[in-house]
């Protein structure tokens, strides 16, 4: 296994229910050619989820949809929940490997456009749950969840107002699914008292400098700090609210024009609520 497991416990269930494992997973930015990550993306399977979510950014080439369903056909039978990053829309554009390490000033160079209606059939047949601009209540495990998505926020796509509003009184726990983790989808959840926000697209820095007892990232590509770029972190609002909790994925790809992870392995987050 060439990518790392990131394990968090969290106390969010009633008392006397069977806790839930997720799988949380990002970015894979899978073209056809890359056999040792389709390998790893098929190993996810022994880590023994009861749910699996995907923040985006599954393809990186305009042919990589049946190399998606191959790499996840392990999970497939298990109940998964995704919504989409920019390049599950657009295929990726030669420029400088370093401009992903600068601030983000919100201009886009996007390639030619994805087979994306094709990934998103394909993986609602198998009974995947699109979360783009969805809300929905599912049961795992006994306990009623209720999920909600947007769009990838870093295309500006992301339109939460369509499944705002406080957490039905059926659900047991409420979760939020997103892209790129930009604070105001974070806030909006927080206003909303959501339980748990899971989101992708940082690649955790992808290039990372060691620091005490670790490593800290340059970058996150998006307005959340640096020292949230990966892994499971909560926050304080302005009026010092406690956010619900966020899970980012550093991923397990990259683009083709930026082969590199330095200091910042392919990784998975593997979240048990009890």
């Amino acid at each position: 296994m060439s990518y790392k497991v990131r394990n968090f416990e969290l106390e969010v269930l009633p008392q006397g229910v069977k806790p839930i494992r997720i799988l949380h997973f990002s970015d894979l930015h899978l073209t056809t050619n890359r056999k040792k990550e389709i390998q790893d993306i098929q190993s996810f399977v022994e880590l023994k989820p009861d749910l699996v979510i995907s923040t985006g950014d599954f393809i990186a080439h305009t042919e990589a949809v049946p190399t998606v369903l191959s790499a996840l056909s392990p999970l497939l039978d298990l109940p998964g929940l995704f919504v989409f990053g920019s390049n599950d829309y657009y295929a990726p554009e030669f420029k400088n490997p370093l401009s992903y390490l600068m601030p983000d000033h919100g201009k886009r160079k996007l390639g030619k456009e994805l087979p994306w209606q094709g990934l998103a059939s394909s993986l609602e047949q198998f009974g995947w749950i699109n979360l783009n601009h969805h809300k929905t209540n599912i049961e795992i495990n006994g306990v009623t969840i209720e999920v909600r998505g947007t769009d990838d926020a870093h295309l500006n796509r992301d339109q939460y107002r369509l499944v705002s509003g406080q957490k039905s009184k059926d659900s047991q726990l409420s979760i939020g699914v997103t892209h790129a983790p930009y604070l105001r989808l974070i806030k909006a959840m927080s206003d909303d008292n959501l339980d748990l926000i899971f989101a992708g697209h940082t690649h955790g820095g992808q290039v990372r400098f060691p620091w005490f007892g670790g490593s800290r990232s340059i970058t996150t590509n998006c307005d959340l700090p640096n020292w949230r770029s990966r892994g499971l972190t909560q926050d304080k609002d302005s009026n010092g609210k406690l956010e619900p909790w966020l899970s980012v994925s550093a991923g397990m790809g990259y683009s083709p024009f930026a082969p590199f992870r330095i200091f910042c392995p392919p990784e998975v987050n593997l979240v048990e609520l009890v």
